[in-house]
């Protein structure tokens, strides 16, 4: 562009006063008009060669082009009467936009700008020694050459300052988009490992509904809600499918803890994957039973022959684990088909689960079925279409609710050709190498680590790829960048370019930029250049000196306020206090550049005001009686070269930062009017003398050099405003692609933030972390051994007698209502301080299921707990674990208060060593394993309502906290014999004179 107005310029002041003899000139100017208009269109369009080497030659031929225009310029335009200042003005002003506009490096561009310049030099003054060859004074030539290379020195100078700060600027907004993008990939990465996590735990409908409730309670935490949240949904026509064990205590018995959560995690692995290939979602995990339902979230008509294939390939599966472990292990699988209530209940480790009578009938399928067949119901059996050969199943005579119930079953005969792929599968699954799973270790509250550690090399790769992949990322985001009509988005002045918005104005007015004092500093090396030349082109005029030392002095000062922000430990706190404010207060920096300008042309205009006309005398030549000057070469025998003072201070106002286009047009206005006012009114006569010296005669034919060199210097103006122009519209888009990014990060922080909310509400804390915190297998999970733990049971026998799905209960949905409060009651009490270092394992219909010491703040690494630890400190969560089974039962008393109910405890609590960990490959479900949990689930389901009961292990411990209770007896408990229990009553206070003091509690229930 400033190519196409330099040859317009020339076309235009040819046409002014045309002669036959600037035709050439004329020519050659439009060929150069005509060139650049094609270049522009072709960069325009991006229609550019797209190899490296056409790319990199591009700005090589701009500046051949602008150089020969130039010389061209010097010399057809000058031909006749050639002096030392022609086309100087133009020589400077693409010497300075060559390190504004062209893509190359620091080095290339001084390179050409040094080789323009010498060879500008080096023509132009043998063309003018050539010219003057008679009457040539070699002194003054080469003083004017020497201000000419002062000028191009300035040009220069400031144009490096200018590639640098520019430089500065776009390297700092690559690096802030390389960063930003980094945080952007791993926060996506990370979200996306959440959201699947949580997705793997939660259906999708269900979990997008929390995310927003979650979401909905941030905004209002003061409004009080009559019933917690609860997402609840009916789903009508789906099979639900119940799959256990058979022979899992002989399994156990085989197998140490570690190996069968080993197994457990491979053999549900394979059963997620199942599940996944017949549209399955699975519910839960209770320890050794597996269940799962077809039909939701999404209908199938093929609901129940999905549910029978998914039952016969777990089958043929679990065979695999009876090969390995040579025991006799089976599969028993019963299919229901109906109604179910799917959703989640509580306020803490939420986990999918359904509820309802149909889901009660499958759990019956199950356990009344045979090993090794899956075992179906009548309304299973309607929805086939005669996929599977059937027959009679006789469920009522191996299970009473069956019976009473009047269900008819059936058995499914598995066709030959499934049975052939599923065995095929099985073969399959067999042959694949199970120590791919973790190995886990005994240690207590050690996670499990793989045994193969990458190395280097491999590390080293996986770096290298991710560094590649950022590279590119970072090309794509770039490049979009420039192709997206970022500032279409947001309204904008097209006059000033202002955000129409005014907090985002306001948001980039206070954006800091921290080049603003070298920005200063040009105005300075401006000023300190210009002198110079001035001394070349008349030593004796003493304003010179003084101009430079005050505007020195108070550009320095100017310049010294704007660095104390940058470079704080060097100035005083005021000044850099006052600094901070200028580069934050958008009027304060405006004031600042025009005080800046303002001297420089002040000092610019003293200095011309302060020269005086050549003396002059008649001479005898050639031609007869000739004018010519006399005397000591004065300024004003040079009028131009004080006219290219004011390029230079145009120079200066371009490269101010952070100042608006339209404050650096007024800013060049008053250089181009006080610089014009000077050349056309106040010079008129020395202009007048200077072309009637230089060109004699030929001055006709000429646009006189007081209006040629305002007009240079407006189309300069007009130059230069265009540039700040497009810097300014440049810096607002890296502005808003800058704020983009960074609410593009906030969205995806608070995106993982509720993510992590919710998968940690899932997951225990530390679980979670181990899970998010690298890059797994489906098979890497987790598993953590540890000696001392307490374990919980509670649930409330009645509430089957309760539930109902009548119409008034909304089909059961008002009675699960009830449930949900209940259960998020006691999920509050585990907020209690006292209470942290119990952990919620699951609910499982009625029963809730916590445990104590699984928290990395109550556990101790190592085989056993340090010898210097008493039985009280080691087995405190104990005891906090039994105040929670209490407060458990006081929270239920409450509630029953207050709905009318008469809801019952009844509560198993035991204590020793468990195997924690997580299981299923693509369903990952964090549980408790072990003979602890066992005795804990026994005591609950062998209880009395009202009552908390304990072997006698676990009350050798807690009585030692005060616990008081009432001897039960033995009681058979199946798989374990004979059991001495007790049961739970109260708490005594501290003792007092060496006696107990008993406070009879309200939730107590009395002795049996």
């Amino acid at each position: 562009m400033f190519a196409a107005l330099f040859n317009s310029f020339i076309i235009i002041m040819c046409a002014v006063v045309y002669t036959e003899d600037k035709l050439a000139m004329v020519v050659v100017a439009a060929v150069g008009l005509a060139a650049d208009a094609v270049l522009y269109a072709l960069c325009w369009r991006q229609m550019l060669p797209t190899s490296a080497v056409s790319r990199g030659a591009v700005p090589y031929v701009l500046w051949l082009m602008i150089a020969v225009h130039v010389l061209c310029y010097m010399g057809l335009n000058y031909e006749l009467y050639p002096h030392a200042t022609d086309s100087v003005g133009w020589q400077a002003f693409f010497s300075f936009s060559c390190f504004l506009t062209l893509p190359l490096n620091l080095v290339p561009l001084l390179l050409l700008t040094a080789l323009s310049c010498g060879v500008h030099t080096l023509v132009l003054g043998l063309i003018v020694a050539r010219r003057l060859e008679e009457n040539l004074q070699g002194t003054m030539l080469v003083r004017q050459l020497l201000g000419n290379v002062m000028l191009y020195l300035c040009a220069s100078v400031v144009g490096v300052m200018s590639y640098y700060m520019a430089d500065r600027k776009y390297r700092t907004a690559f690096l802030e988009a390389r960063q930003s993008l980094e945080v952007k990939l791993t926060l996506e990465e990370q979200s996306t490992q959440q959201e699947e996590l949580l997705l793997s735990i939660l259906p999708k409908h269900i979990a997008d509904e929390m995310l927003q409730g979650m979401k909905n309670q941030a905004k209002q935490q003061d409004v009080q809600q009559q019933f917690n949240t609860m997402y609840m949904y009916r789903h009508e026509n789906v099979s639900i499918l119940f799959a256990d064990i058979v022979g899992f205590t002989q399994l156990s018995s085989a197998c140490s803890a570690q190996e069968l959560v080993k197994l457990l995690n491979e053999l549900f692995a394979r059963f997620d994957k199942l599940a996944a290939k017949y549209h399955q979602l699975r519910i839960k995990i209770l320890g050794d039973c597996y269940y799962c339902i077809c039909g939701l979230p999404d209908f199938r008509e093929d609901h129940a022959a999905c549910s029978i294939m998914m039952g016969l390939a777990m089958v043929e599966a679990i065979s695999y684990v009876r090969e390995k472990t040579k025991t006799e292990v089976d599969m028993r699988v019963g299919v229901h088909t109906g109604t179910v209530l799917g959703g989640v209940l509580g306020q803490k480790r939420w986990q999918f689960d359904v509820w309802s009578t149909d889901v009660t009938v499958a759990n019956k399928m199950e356990s009344g079925g045979i090993p090794g067949r899956v075992h179906i119901s009548q309304t299973t059996m309607d929805s086939l279409h005669g996929e599977f050969e059937l027959e009679p199943g006789d469920g009522g005579d191996r299970c009473e609710y069956l019976l009473e119930k009047g269900i008819e079953t059936y058995l499914v005969l598995p066709p030959k050709q499934v049975s052939a792929w599923l065995k095929r599968k099985s073969g399959t699954l067999s042959n694949r190498n199970s120590n791919q799973l973790i190995s886990t270790t005994a240690t207590n509250g050690n996670a499990a680590s793989p045994q193969a550690t990458p190395t280097e090399s491999k590390t080293e790769r996986s770096k290298m790829a991710e560094e590649q992949v950022i590279n590119r990322r970072l090309q794509q985001e770039l490049l979009k960048r420039e192709t997206q009509q970022i500032m279409k988005d947001h309204q904008v002045n097209m006059v000033s370019l202002r955000f129409v918005d005014g907090k985002l104005e306001e948001r980039y007015s206070s954006e800091k930029e921290k080049r603003s004092g070298a920005a200063f500093s040009c105005c300075m090396i401006v000023l300190f250049f210009i002198t110079a030349m001035e001394v070349f082109i008349d030593p004796l005029l003493a304003v010179n000196y003084v101009t430079l030392a005050i505007g020195e002095v108070l550009l320095l000062i100017l310049t010294v306020c704007s660095l104390a922000a940058i470079f704080p430990r060097s100035f005083s706190k005021k000044l850099v206090s006052f600094s901070i404010w200028i580069d934050r207060t958008r009027w304060a920096r405006n004031t600042w550049a025009t005080a800046a300008i303002f001297v420089l042309t002040m000092a610019v205009i003293a200095d011309m005001l302060s020269c005086v006309p050549p003396s002059l005398r008649m001479s005898n030549g050639t031609s007869g009686l000739v004018l010519e000057s006399f005397g000591g070469r004065s300024c004003g025998e040079n009028p131009k070269h004080y006219s290219f003072m004011a390029v230079m201070s145009l120079i200066a106002t371009t490269v101010l930062v952070q100042v608006s286009h339209v404050i650096k047009l007024g800013l060049m206005v008053l250089v181009v009017t006080a610089t014009g006012a000077v050349n056309i009114y106040s010079w008129r006569d020395m202009y007048d003398l200077y072309d009637y010296l230089q060109l004699a005669s030929y001055r006709a034919s000429m646009v006189p050099s007081k209006y040629l060199m305002t007009m240079m210097i407006i189309v300069m103006m007009v130059s230069f405003y265009f540039f700040a122009r497009h810097l300014e519209h440049q810096s607002r888009k890296l502005f808003l692609w800058k704020i983009g990014v960074h609410d593009q990060k906030e969205k995806l922080f608070e995106v993982r933030r509720w993510n992590e909310a919710l998968v940690t509400n899932m997951l225990p804390e530390h679980v979670a972390k181990h899970f998010l915190g690298s890059k797994k297998r489906d098979e890497e999970l987790y598993s953590q051994s540890y000696n001392e733990i307490g374990v919980i049971f509670a649930s409330i026998p009645n509430f089957s007698d309760f539930y109902t799905e009548e119409n008034i209960n909304n089909g059961g949905i008002e009675c699960l209502r009830i449930l949900n409060e209940i259960i998020s009651d006691f999920d509050s009490l585990l907020d209690r301080e006292e209470f942290r270092c119990i952990t919620k394992i699951k609910t499982i219909g009625s029963t809730y299921m916590a445990a104590s010491g699984l928290t990395p703040e109550t556990n101790m690494t190592g085989h056993n707990k340090p010898d210097d630890l008493s039985l009280i400190e080691r087995w405190q969560h104990l005891a906090d674990l039994a105040d929670f089974a209490l407060a458990m039962k006081v929270t239920l008393n409450n509630l029953n208060k207050q709905s009318f109910n008469n809801f019952m405890l009844r509560i198993g609590l035991n204590n020793g060593a468990v195997l924690a960990g997580v299981i299923g490959a693509r369903k990952p479900h964090y549980d408790i394993w072990g003979n602890t949990v066992n005795v804990a689930s026994r005591m609950e389901s062998t209880g009395v309502m009202g009552n908390i009961q304990v072997v006698e292990n676990c009350y050798n411990i807690l009585k030692e906290y005060g616990f008081r209770f009432v001897r039960r007896g033995a009681i058979f408990v199946k798989g374990k014999g004979e059991l001495l229990t007790f049961f739970m009553k109260e708490k005594e206070k501290p003792k007092r004179n060496g006696r107990p003091v008993t406070t009879t509690l309200p939730h107590e229930v009395g002795d049996l």
